[in-house]
């Protein structure tokens, strides 16, 4: 497995303390059918799989925030989620980076 592709893979370890985190609810609509999976900074931009990166969505929740004109709200709402859970929360961190300076 490629270095960059294991770095934005969520572990079990990390879905688990999501879900725990989330309250077992997608954090936009507050539906039980969701899972711990969704990145907010995507794979494809190189997000990691990161705690202070991966939510809990339901799967109308994650389409609309994948595949919407609506995915800016989206994206607020969950960037406002995850600094309140994390007061030093950091999007540059959130990010796979192949050198380290």
């Amino acid at each position: 497995m490629h270095k960059q592709t294991k770095a934005c893979d969520i572990s079990s370890r990390v879905k688990n303390a999501v879900w725990e985190r989330d309250g077992h609810a997608c954090i936009i609509c507050g539906s039980h059918e969701a899972m711990p999976n969704a990145h907010y900074i995507p794979r494809s931009h190189g997000g990691l799989g990161v705690e202070e990166n991966i939510v809990t969505l339901c799967v109308n929740c994650h389409n609309a925030y994948d595949n919407s004109h609506l995915r800016s709200w989206y994206r607020k709402k969950i960037h406002d989620y995850l600094q309140s859970q994390y007061p030093s929360w950091d999007e540059d961190k959130l990010i796979y980076q192949k050198y380290h300076f």
